[in-house]
C-alpha cells in the first residue's frame, strides 16, 4: 500500500511538470449579460464586451486562449437575417485585436442551444436556423486561424438526439463556408465530464449520441465543463474532496479514448480553498497525463463588472493576483 501511494504522488509531480497542453486559458464573460432584463439591453449599461486590453494580464501569465461570451440574438436579432453590424463590431475589435496579441479567441455563443428562450429543434428555431447563424459567423471568421469556433454554451431542456443533429449541421454548415477553423462540440445536458453517461435526467446519454458527430475536417473537439462542488453547478465555494477533480474526469477520458476522440475542459473552477486547491490541480494533473486525449482547459471566469465573485481571476483593484491563479501557474509554465 505505502508503495502505491508513494507511485501516486510521483506521478501527480511528474503529471504537474510536465510540458503545458496546447490551449490554456479563460472564459470572458460580460457581453452575454443582461438576458433577464429587457432585451436586448443598453450596450454600457446591461453588457459589455472585455477590452483588448485587458487580455495582456492572463497572456502574461501564460494563458493563450480567450474564450468570449456573447449573445445570438444580440448578433443576429431574426432567425436567418443579416447580423447586427453594431454588435457584430463589438465582437470583431475584441477579436480582432486580441488575435493581434497572439492570443486565440473561442467564440461562445452563451445560449444553452436555445434562441430568445427557445431551444433549437422546435419548430419556432429549426436545426437550419442554427446551421445558417453559424454559417455567417464562419464567413465572418474564417480567414482568422486564430479564432476558434464553441457551437453554444451548455445545451439542455431538449433531447440528445435533437442535440447531436443541429451539432452535426453547424459543423457542416462552418466546413461548407470554407473554414477550416477549429471547432468545440458541447455535449447535452450542460455538458458535464461527469455527467456524459447519464441517461436519468436530460434523456439519452451524451456517450451513446455524440460520438456520432463527425468533422469532415478532422478538426473537432468535445467541450465539458467540470466543477467540483457537491451537485457540480459551480454555484458553490465548496468542493467535495481533495480527489474529486481527477474522479470526476476520469470516465470521460476513458471514453475518448476508446472512441479516439479528444477534448477540451471548457470550464473548470472552484472556491478559495485548500480543498478546492487539490480538487483543482487534480483535475488539471489528469488532463496532462492524459494528454493524448486532452488538448487543454479554461477556467471559469474573467471580465468586467464581476465584484467579489468567488470564482473570478480577474485580479483586484490592486493588482494582486486572485489566490486561484497561483494554483494554475505549475500548468501555464
Amino acid at each position: 500500500m505505502k508503495k502505491s501511494l508513494l507511485l501516486c504522488a510521483a506521478l501527480l509531480t511528474t503529471a504537474a511538470h510536465a510540458a503545458p497542453l496546447e490551449w490554456r486559458g479563460i472564459s470572458l464573460s460580460s457581453a452575454e449579460w443582461g438576458e433577464k432584463l429587457p432585451f436586448p439591453g443598453v450596450y454600457g449599461k446591461d453588457f459589455v464586451y472585455p477590452t483588448v486590453a485587458s487580455t495582456a494580464y492572463y497572456q502574461a501569465q501564460g494563458m493563450n486562449l480567450m474564450r468570449i461570451a456573447f449573445r445570438w440574438e444580440r448578433l443576429q436579432p431574426t432567425l436567418n437575417g443579416e447580423f447586427d453590424a453594431a454588435e457584430l463590431a463589438r465582437l470583431r475589435e475584441f477579436v480582432d485585436g486580441t488575435t493581434a496579441r497572439g492570443l486565440q479567441v473561442l467564440l461562445d455563443p452563451h445560449n444553452y442551444a436555445a434562441y430568445k428562450e427557445v431551444h433549437v429543434g422546435r419548430p419556432e428555431v429549426p436545426i437550419a436556423a442554427f446551421a445558417d447563424f453559424w454559417r455567417r459567423l464562419a464567413l465572418q471568421f474564417k480567414n482568422n486561424p486564430k479564432v476558434q469556433f464553441g457551437l453554444v454554451n451548455e445545451p439542455r431542456n431538449m433531447p440528445t438526439e435533437t442535440w447531436g443533429q443541429a451539432a452535426q449541421a453547424a459543423v457542416d454548415a462552418i466546413r461548407a463556408a470554407g473554414a477550416t477553423n477549429l471547432v468545440t462540440v458541447p455535449g447535452n445536458g450542460y455538458t458535464g465530464a461527469w455527467s456524459w453517461f447519464e441517461s436519468r435526467w436530460y434523456g439519452t446519454a451524451n456517450a451513446e449520441v455524440m460520438g456520432r458527430v463527425r468533422d469532415p475536417a478532422d478538426r473537432m473537439l468535445f467541450e465539458v465543463h467540470q466543477y467540483f462542488d457537491k451537485d457540480g453547478s459551480g454555484t458553490s465555494p465548496e468542493c467535495v474532496s481533495p480527489e474529486v477533480g481527477a474522479e470526476r474526469l476520469q470516465r470521460f477520458t476513458t471514453w475518448l479514448r476508446q472512441n479516439k476522440r479528444r477534448a477540451i475542459l471548457g470550464e473548470l473552477g472552484g472556491g478559495a480553498n485548500a480543498v478546492c486547491e487539490q480538487a483543482v490541480r487534480g483535475a488539471l494533473q489528469h488532463l496532462q497525463a492524459n494528454a493524448d486525449v486532452w488538448a487543454g482547459w479554461l477556467w471559469w471566469a474573467g471580465g468586467p463588472n464581476w465584484g467579489d465573485y468567488f470564482l473570478s481571476l480577474e485580479p483586484g483593484a490592486d493588482g494582486r493576483d486572485k489566490p486561484q491563479m497561483r494554483w494554475l501557474k505549475p500548468f501555464l509554465e
